[in-house]
């Protein structure tokens, strides 16, 4: 009896991918095949890259309005669904202000080579001085001239075009937040239907991200050629890992324990922490936040005895809404993009990405791979080409694998602050 053959992970596919990319690009060099490069290989990684612009908005409006109208227990949990939003949604914000604050700090794109990236500043010229000129407009308008860029006077013009995805999510919100103030029974087809959709968009995303070794290898190749075999980037992509796995544990083992000792009355950090070891292991072997739940459930509930009520509530609303590791990750890593490309940001352009990141990990699917739909909208919107994405995407298993630890970790902390019964001593050992 033959054994079956198991098949090799995505991540693993990946990484062979960038390995193979990184080969083509070095042979490339050695016989001066640059034209045959840009010509026949570099294409394919940028359809990769289309494919994600494609299934960005329809990934976030879907998954917004799914999300919000999901609450239909709004009215019976007013005040815990309220209080649950605020606290994820401050969480969301400290991590990515801490994420900015940490790229714009260490820097990890400054380590590549100035002439390269001069190089990559001339290639992408016609598009950075557009975004200058815009920059420029801006500067000339009101302080609130925003909301001209917030509130769209079409949806389907802003849906076509993926620079103005802010557009679409308020639009997303104002449909969602209608559709929670509608009788059940009349606005159960609708939401039936997204139910339906969200899953064939997750399929279609699944499709895509099936595609990522081979538009790595093809987008690596071309960075190779375009590099001219530097070794700079490879070591500003190793302190960039290095400074998104700091960001990480900072989050999980110093911020989350201090809102813990804080804010929880009923936990203290290190009964937290040992009950979160397991769930942590069982989130960064998945990286997945939605496969992970039942295992968060259980522990929440069992060993840190948060009431039910709360953690059947709290919980699933998370794995949706508090994306901390995934929204400090992007900030990070579209700053890391931007500095070895040389497009220097504007400050209104750091707090797009601030507010952009913020509303879009409400979008971020709790599933391997999801963020990299929402890093090319991302980019796209504040003038960063998205082909970017091929630095980065090559090591970012096991990024993602310690980002999903961090939700899921931030999704607990949460339900323990808001469960404010008290049902006896406070809990210092899980039990």
């Amino acid at each position: 009896m033959q054994r079956k053959r198991q098949a090799i992970p995505l991540y693993m596919q990946i990484l062979l991918g960038m390995g193979v990319g990184i080969i083509l690009g070095v042979i490339a060099l050695y016989v001066n095949a640059e034209t045959f490069i840009s010509n026949w290989i570099t294409p394919w990684g940028q359809l990769f890259i289309r494919m994600l612009r494609l299934i960005a908005i329809p990934l976030i409006f879907v998954t917004l309005v799914k999300g919000i109208a999901g609450l239909k227990d709004i009215s019976k949990f007013s005040r815990l669904g309220i209080k649950t939003l605020l606290v994820y949604f401050c969480f969301i914000t400290i991590s990515v202000v801490f994420g900015i604050s940490l790229g714009l700090t260490v820097r990890p794109g400054a380590l590549v080579n100035q002439e390269i990236a001069a190089g990559l500043q001339e290639t992408y010229q016609s598009l950075i001085a557009q975004k200058t000129e815009e920059a420029g407009q801006v500067q000339g308008q009101g302080p609130l001239s925003f909301l001209n860029d917030l509130v769209p006077d079409n949806i389907i013009s802003a849906a076509a075009n993926n620079s103005a995805i802010l557009q679409v999510i308020f639009f997303a919100i104002l449909f969602a937040v209608a559709s929670l103030l509608v009788p059940q029974e009349k606005v159960k087809p609708v939401v039936d239907f997204f139910d339906g959709l969200n899953e064939i968009i997750l399929k279609m995303v699944a499709f895509i991200i099936r595609l990522a070794p081979i538009g790595v290898a093809a987008l690596m190749a071309g960075l190779v050629t375009d590099f001219k075999g530097d070794g700079s980037l490879f070591s500003a992509l190793g302190l960039y890992a290095l400074t998104v796995a700091l960001a990480m544990l900072i989050i999980m083992y110093v911020f989350y324990p201090l809102m813990i000792r804080l804010f929880s009355r009923k936990v203290g950090v290190k009964a937290f922490l040992r009950a979160m070891y397991p769930v942590q292991l069982f989130a960064f072997t998945t990286s997945s936040s939605a496969v992970t739940l039942p295992v968060t459930m259980k522990t929440v509930e069992e060993e840190l005895k948060v009431s039910k009520d709360v953690s059947s509530f709290v919980l699933p609303v998370g794995v949706t809404v508090n994306m901390d590791g995934t929204a400090c990750y992007q900030a990070i890593a579209i700053l890391f993009i931007s500095q070895v490309l040389g497009v220097d940001l504007t400050l209104t352009q750091i707090l797009t990405v601030l507010f952009m990141t913020v509303l879009s990990s409400i979008g971020t699917p709790g599933i391997p791979g999801g963020t990299y739909v929402i890093l090319a909208m991302v980019l796209t919107s504040v003038g960063i080409p998205a082909e970017g994405l091929a630095l980065i995407i090559g090591i970012d298993r096991p990024l993602d694998m310690l980002r999903t630890a961090v939700n899921v970790t931030g999704d607990a902390a949460v339900a323990c602050m808001i469960d404010k019964k008290e049902t006896g001593p406070r809990l210092t050992e899980p039990t």
